[in-house]
């Protein structure tokens, strides 16, 4: 079949990722001798500067690895939990919600990304932190090639920075702002990035003194005073139409690191699946394949209705339990084990019929009862914000909720190391920019429900249930394929459908990307304001016709959208011969794949 690029070959080594910079400048790496830990970690920085509109410093970065040396792989949890001031009684009782915000400072969790890449720096990488951030610190410094989506993003929260936000306003709108096209530089992040390796190297030459003085200086040091300082000082206006104070303090930052786990794994036709745990949605995917792997997948047209219907069914059920039981496994139960094993999933499958299903329906495994939000009230929200986005009036309150998204890059080098890294929020967006860092908070916290007793209900120090979600294939217990997606709670859709077209239907990686995909927004959304739009499904323009007649024939809400709009995919996979292939999405003009 035609793709819009070779898929990339070579024996050395590959990157994959969502900017054609990050994707070079992590071979660059590889190339001067770094391993794959080195270059993913170079590539992430290098992503929080020439995509800031999709992810920043203060955001979060969940990592699936292989390490050659110990044969092994883990996840390092980079999704920092909410602040010990966050409380429901705060947040509902004493300032009167009913939703976290989704964007400002009470949204805002102990930032993750930074420390996740030290630590996978320190014990897996080679290289010092002068050498992975010199990237970045030359790119904030002199200036980044602007994708036009940079601009039509600030441009949408361009009222809310001028009357509210001044401290975004005067990193972002400086000289009217980056243009499409031209470079823009970020001179307080580059401030920033250079005085955490001066402090780096103060301690020393050790390699690993260097790294943990680069760590003490984000969360204990002047990183985390400025976070605090600004947090008390300014009232952020948020979605709630008020302005509030940050709950994160330089205390909520020094007692936190990110962690080491143990992927979730789940076999689907011969081939396992690792997935990050239940405090992120990757076991949704898993749930999806086991369901699936009882259809004859292979005899489906990949771009014909009963696929389409097929997946869709099978996702809304994965979901639903997603809502039901999926939460941070250090504050609740997940009954993960029943959840994949054989006969609930059977049980399961019996729902998936011919025609598309409007209900909202989580299982009962080992007897348990589903704790769920009200969907019918996700539901009317959902409406209501059509209605309100119809009116062409939108709030300046809610401008800041225009939208983020996700970054994503995978590494595979000649030594068989291999990472799956999804960085993202501390959009441009999502908070006013800390005075003299150079960047913003995240607002994952806006994932959490205001009900103590649901399994993703807001608890202090509790990690938010995150839609990132990093992918890595075994086959025969050797690291093939690492892969991921942007795309918020479209990650966990379209991955499967990109595995499933390559296991069952021969696809390579780039011809699976290219594929025509589509997703389903039937669940209750992750994102504030926490919607839902029951049987809804998109699919890309250039399905026939007949596939969405048919789709709609079956009872789905089916509509279409733009011809290259689903679906934002890279991945990277190594052949028991040493082959390693490499493709990258072509949606947007800005993912590309390299290697040699």
């Amino acid at each position: 079949m035609f793709t819009t690029r070779p898929e990339i070959a070579g024996t050395f080594g590959a990157v994959a990722s969502t900017h054609w910079i990050a994707s070079q400048v992590g071979m660059a790496v590889l190339e001067r001798g770094g391993n794959a830990f080195d270059a993913a970690c170079a590539a992430g920085f290098t992503l929080q500067v020439v995509e800031p509109h999709l992810n920043g410093p203060g955001g979060d970065c969940p990592i699936i690895l292989h390490s050659a040396r110990l044969d092994r792989q883990m996840v390092i949890c980079g999704q920092g939990p909410a602040p010990r001031a966050m409380t429901v009684a705060k947040l509902r009782d004493e300032l009167g919600l009913d939703l976290v915000p989704g964007t400002g400072f009470l949204c805002a969790p102990v930032p993750g990304a930074f420390d996740a890449w030290m630590l996978m720096l320190r014990d897996h990488g080679t290289w010092r932190p002068r050498e992975v951030l010199e990237f970045a610190i030359g790119y904030a410094r002199h200036g980044a090639p602007m994708v036009p989506r940079v601009r039509a993003t600030i441009e949408t929260v361009r009222p809310l920075f001028e009357q509210a936000w001044p401290s975004s306003a005067a990193l972002w709108l400086r000289g009217g702002g980056p243009e499409p096209g031209g470079l823009y530089a970020n001179p307080a992040l580059a401030d920033t990035y250079e005085r955490l390796v001066r402090e780096a190297e103060a301690v020393g030459s050790d390699r690993e003194a260097q790294i943990e003085a680069a760590r003490d200086a984000w969360y204990r040091g002047f990183v985390a005073e400025a976070i605090d300082r600004f947090g008390r000082s300014f009232a952020a206006l948020d979605t709630s139409g008020r302005r509030h104070h940050a709950l994160l303090t330089a205390e909520d930052m020094a007692g936190w690191r990110a962690t080491v786990e143990a992927p979730l794994a789940h076999d689907y036709r011969g081939h396992t699946v690792l997935k990050c745990g239940p405090w992120s949605q990757g076991p949704a995917m898993l749930q999806t394949l086991a369901l699936l792997e009882g259809f004859d997948i292979a005899a489906m047209d990949p771009v014909g209705e009963e696929f389409v219907h097929t997946a869709v069914e099978a996702m809304k059920l994965a979901f639903a339990d997603r809502e039901a039981f999926y939460g941070d496994p250090a504050f609740v139960e997940v009954p993960m084990r029943a959840l994949l094993s054989p006969g609930y999933t059977e049980a399961r499958r019996r729902l998936i019929g011919e025609a598309a299903s409007l209900e909202f329906r989580p299982g009962s495994p080992d007897g348990r009862t589903p704790r769920l939000p009200d969907y019918a009230a996700a539901a009317r929200r959902a409406e209501e914000m059509a209605m309100a986005a119809g009116t062409g009036e939108p709030t300046l309150s809610r401008l800041g909720a225009s939208g983020g998204d996700t970054c994503h890059v995978d590494v595979v080098d000649r030594w068989g190391n291999c990472v799956s890294a999804t960085p993202s929020a501390g959009w441009l967006q999502s908070s006013p920019a800390i005075p003299g860092l150079g960047f913003c908070l995240g607002s994952r916290c806006q994932m959490f429900w205001l009900d103590e007793s649901l399994p993703n209900g807001l608890a202090p120090g509790k990690r938010p249930r995150t839609t990132l979600s990093p992918s890595l294939v075994l086959r025969e217990g050797r690291p093939w394929l690492s892969f991921g997606t942007p795309g918020g709670e479209q990650q966990d859709q379209w991955q499967p459908i990109m595995l499933m077209r390559m296991l069952d239907h021969g696809f390579g990686i780039q011809q699976a990307i290219d594929l025509p995909s589509f997703h389903s927004e039937h669940w209750i959304s992750s994102f504030w304001p926490r919607g839902a739009k029951p049987g809804k499904v998109v699919i890309e323009g250039r399905f026939a016709a007949e596939v969405l007649a048919a789709l709609q024939a079956r009872g789905h809400r089916a509509e279409t959208g733009g011809e290259w709009s689903e679906g934002r995919l890279t991945g990277v996979r190594r052949e028991a011969d040493g082959q390693i292939l490499a493709g990258a999405n072509p949606r947007g003009m800005q993912g590309y794949a390299v290697g040699r």
